[in-house]
């Protein structure tokens, strides 16, 4: 700039995270604060009590679901593409495929534009919008899956796997883990688009979001709760639960069930035994190597900073690249397990039986 005057950087780092000085907000702060913009609504990106928050209509809706109206003080929706003034910069966001309302955040000053991922990925998903890829001179990504043994395969080839074993072991209940929010609508609806159209067998923690879903006009099929049923009547059919409710009593209910898993992590054979899980499904909603080295190419950003995950492996691949890349080590991130909700009562009374 002329005159030798520097300007404040577009994004920093404070205790609750990433922090838009000129803004005056932060990005999917780990605590309370005055002005948040949330990608989505994962509970380690979303949390309550902020005084304000924007964010897509639909991250909203899930947020009032799951934390109650008053979830914060002040809601300002922001549709994908709508360009806002907040404080001294433009902020918009655009879809980031995640999972249904996630977006990232695009900031703009003066010619400069900043864009944070959020969690994303590039994968079809027909529950959510799909991945826009919006150039910057700065890119701040998630590395949840950023090592090269973890390539995702096609969602739809891990179902046909499912299928195919519900046709094998016709006399077993087939229990598929699936984390609450997103991925237990993806993968029913990539069920229903094999062709199943077979009711689906609910756990009460999924009832309320495949509800919501539905409501928001994505079509899951027939769905039941599985407390109204004997379960081990249920030989042959599909029931979608929390992954924690795989190795718990609620399961052993079923006599000889089948379990499986659906999550990027089941690329590690290793975590599917210690789960005790038979069939892995790699199905994520995360990007894989590939798509984040792509999606950092793509963007032509000569900065990328890395948020969570395998922060320093993403860096060191960026920096042969030629790109300044800086691991950030933000904690509270990427536990998916922590997603998952608390079963309704008769729910838990049935899993602590």
């Amino acid at each position: 700039m002329s005159g030798g005057v520097t300007r404040e950087p577009i994004l920093s780092l404070t205790d609750a995270g990433l922090y838009c000085p000129a803004g005056g907000f932060h990005i999917d702060p780990t605590r309370a604060v005055a002005r948040a913009l949330v990608t989505h609504g994962h509970s380690d990106h979303a949390r309550p009590g902020h005084v304000s928050v924007m964010a897509t209509p639909e991250t909203l809706a899930i947020m009032a679901l799951r934390y109650g109206e008053n979830f914060c003080g002040t809601a300002h929706p922001a549709r994908y593409g709508e360009t806002t003034t907040v404080g001294d910069v433009a902020v918009r966001l655009v879809p980031a495929g995640h999972c249904l309302g996630s977006a990232q955040i695009v900031i703009e000053r003066g010619g400069e534009r900043a864009v944070v991922s959020g969690d994303y990925k590039r994968q079809s998903d027909p529950t959510c919008a799909p991945f826009e890829l919006v150039t910057c001179d700065l890119f701040v990504t998630e590395a949840t899956f950023a090592l090269p043994v973890f390539r995702h395969p096609d969602a739809s080839e891990e179902i046909a796997k499912l299928l195919a074993s519900r046709e094998i072991f016709a006399d077993r209940a087939h229990l598929v883990g699936a984390y609450a929010l997103g991925k237990a609508q993806r993968v029913l609806a990539l069920i229903r688009a094999a062709g199943y159209d077979r009711p689906i067998y609910l756990h009460g923690a999924m009832e309320k979001l495949c509800a919501h879903y539905e409501a928001s006009g994505i079509a899951l099929g027939e769905l039941l709760p599985v407390r109204d049923f004997d379960r081990k009547a249920l030989g042959g059919e599909i029931v979608l639960c929390p992954p924690s409710a795989l190795n718990d009593r609620w399961a052993q209910r079923f006599g000889d069930a089948r379990t499986a898993f659906a999550s990027g992590w089941m690329r590690v054979r290793a975590r599917a035994r210690q789960r005790g899980v038979e069939l892995p499904l790699v199905i994520s909603d995360h990007a894989d190597w590939e798509d984040l080295c792509t999606t950092i190419v793509e963007t032509g950003a000569p900065r990328v900073w890395v948020t969570h995950g395998q922060e320093d492996a993403l860096c060191h691949w960026a920096r042969t690249m030629g790109i300044d890349a800086r691991p950030l080590h933000l904690l509270g991130y990427g536990d998916e397990d922590a997603d998952e909700p608390a079963p309704p009562p008769a729910e838990a009374e049935a899993t602590a039986g």
